[in-house]
């Protein structure tokens, strides 16, 4: 059974959402406030946290980076207004996703079901193959990476991001094609999910090996 942390400060939305998720077979802390969730979270150590952007004492935006900074559990903001500005703090703290209030029920359990798939566990077959990318080394089986002889500490957001770079190198991928295949999106979402965590990406693998090609998305410089 997996555990889910629940932080919002609005009991109503805290209280239904719970039910909602418990009745789908998930375990549920609920916290009403940024500090108390942010002990729970290192008390439990949950499988995903969900976190309202607006919370007194300490905010989502500031919890998922605490959060970030310690784990690499799957965050999924909470947002009650679609401001982007809310949205890209977000995803640059940390945040993989982030739904828009109000939100149906199933639609929260999807997300949620699909960053727990994206932060499954690799099989037995680990460290079976190795692609080089000059300094960069990634090991798509065991979702290792190392730069320069440095092992990388990637989100498994930025993870599965970079794996779908490295199945087609040179190949550009479309801003609606990664919103499928990483965050599996079957509809067209909101596109500066991918942009922000391109971003993250090449900071940590280095600016010169993702290319935006403008007008039509990505592609991996081999």
């Amino acid at each position: 059974m997996h555990e889910v942390l629940l932080v919002e400060d609005d009991e109503l939305i805290r209280e239904a959402t719970r039910l909602t998720l418990e009745q789908r077979g998930y375990r549920v802390r609920t916290a009403a406030d940024g500090v108390t969730g942010l002990a729970l979270f290192r008390e439990h150590r949950p499988d995903v946290a969900v976190l309202d952007i607006m919370l007194p004492g300490l905010n989502g935006v500031s919890l998922a980076g605490r959060i970030r900074e310690e784990s690499g559990v799957p965050v999924l903001l909470i947002s009650a207004r679609n401001d982007p500005v809310d949205v890209v703090m977000g995803l640059e703290a940390g945040a993989d996703d982030y739904v828009t209030k109000p939100f149906d029920g199933p639609v929260l359990v999807a997300r949620i079901r699909s960053l727990l798939r994206r932060a499954a566990p690799a099989g037995p077959s680990a460290q079976a193959r190795r692609l080089r990318f000059g300094d960069l080394v990634f090991a798509p089986d065991s979702l290792t990476v190392e730069r320069a002889g440095k092992l990388l500490a990637l989100t498994t957001t930025e993870l599965r991001l970079l794996s779908e770079f490295a199945a087609s190198p040179g190949t550009v991928l479309s801003r609606d094609l990664l919103l499928e295949r990483v965050w599996d999106y079957a509809w067209s979402g909101d596109t500066r999910v991918v942009d922000v965590h391109v971003q993250r990406l090449r900071a940590k693998i280095g600016r010169e090996r993702i290319e935006t090609v403008r007008g039509f998305g990505y592609k991996l410089c081999p």
